[in-house]
């Protein structure tokens, strides 16, 4: 993992002329039209193995530029990154238009980094956010209200403050769950750019979600939770969830929609939420299909969505989840253009995950800039018990 969801393969860079990732001319124009800067040198023996490492971990989801393999420009979620070797040194520099997105964009860095060299190495950013505690990617939250859906998905209502940059930049967030009985101890920024977790009786659980509904006017973000059987934090806590309960959020992150001529939403109930929220937010005129998998009748939700788009509900008639083919059949027997002008988007078990991104890109040889499948939940090795990140 290098922040709480993999950064998607596209940027928000807008209509910004592209320059050359190593160039002191893109370096330049890319200070200049950010808002917030930081940056970080560490020593090191072997720059060139990291910058390796880095582009080799993100190239399924946000696909490094590279330059003679002595630079790579990162691009994601608002924030911009350069990192080249320079005199016996691996130096980073970020640049965003949001102090959350540039928090982001070092923990990526920094985590990698950490994960590279070892937890002793020696982070420290200088620029914007370095002297201070407060990490801008957070917020706490307060539960308003929840409420049944359907039998197995629950709605959360939270509210908070400044909510504005949560509209951009992905459509997830981490929620930070305090334990039952004591105040709240948030996470804090450190020189590292990696936040510091509260521990022991402090410590947080923290499950990824999508947010179903934002109104940042209103402060308002909806969570729609899979309810399981068993233990299972995230369930548990939307089920006892009640009007002033703290929760912190922080993100946003994950990828969306692939735009395109004609579009292919596909996921399990976990993926529900982000595929109904796509569909909402996609224009009038929009093509393709959504195929969801669910595990009965009951479940099926009313979605609203473009005329164009076929909806496909796959009912597992009550087996568990991860313990049936069904999407995994569903999608491959589709005849799906790889032409471009055609786009898939995937949300699923892990094993499903690979399956189905091999047959993106071997059967139907789609390029990255045009697919994007994500493992949402893993399955217990003993049963597909879909308890895990759901």
């Amino acid at each position: 993992m290098v922040t709480f969801a993999r950064p998607a393969r596209h940027g928000t860079s807008g209509d910004r002329r592209p320059t050359a990732p190593g160039s002191r001319e893109g370096e330049a124009m890319q200070d200049a039209e950010a808002k917030f800067c930081a940056a970080v040198e560490i020593a090191t023996q072997t720059p060139a193995g990291f910058l390796d490492h880095l582009a080799g971990i993100l190239a399924d989801h946000m696909p490094p530029a590279r330059k003679a393999g002595e630079v790579v420009a990162l691009d994601f979620y608002g924030a911009q990154a350069r990192l080249e070797e320079r005199g016996g040194t691996l130096a980073a520099r970020a640049t965003a238009l949001d102090r959350g997105a540039l928090a982001n964009m070092k923990y990526l860095i920094a985590w990698n980094m950490r994960e590279f060299f070892g937890p002793d190495v020696e982070i420290a950013w200088s620029g914007d956010g370095a002297g201070t505690s407060e990490l801008p990617q957070f917020r706490e939250m307060q539960v308003v209200d929840s409420w049944q859906v359907t039998r197995k998905m629950r709605r959360v209502r939270l509210v908070g403050h400044d909510l504005e940059r949560f509209r951009s930049g992905g459509l997830h967030v981490q929620l930070l769950i305090p334990p039952k009985g004591r105040a709240p101890v948030w996470p804090n920024a450190v020189p590292s750019g990696i936040p510091a977790w509260p521990e022991g009786e402090d410590r947080l659980t923290l499950r990824t979600y999508t947010m179903r509904r934002l109104d940042p006017g209103a402060g308002c973000v909806d969570i729609d939770v899979v309810l399981h059987d068993g233990d299972s934090p995230g369930s548990d806590w939307a089920r006892a969830a009640t009007a002033g309960d703290p929760v912190g959020m922080m993100g946003p992150g994950g990828g969306g929609v692939l735009p395109a001529a004609r579009m292919l939403l596909a996921g399990d109930e976990t993926a529900l939420p982000a595929i109904a929220r796509m569909l909402e937010e996609l224009p009038a005129e929009a093509t393709g299909t959504a195929i969801i998998e669910i595990a009965d009748a009951a479940e099926i939700q009313s979605l609203d969505h473009p005329a164009g788009f076929d909806l496909i509900w796959l009912d597992r008639r009550g087996r568990a989840a991860g313990t049936t083919t069904l999407l995994e059949e569903a999608v491959v027997d589709l005849d799906w253009p790889s032409e471009a002008g055609a786009s898939v988007w995937i949300g699923c078990e892990f094993q499903a995950f690979k399956r189905l991104r091999h047959h993106c890109r071997r059967h139907w040889g789609l390029k990255a800039r045009d697919h994007l499948v994500v493992a949402y939940w893993r399955a217990a090795p003993d049963e597909a018990s879909g308890q895990a990140h759901r």
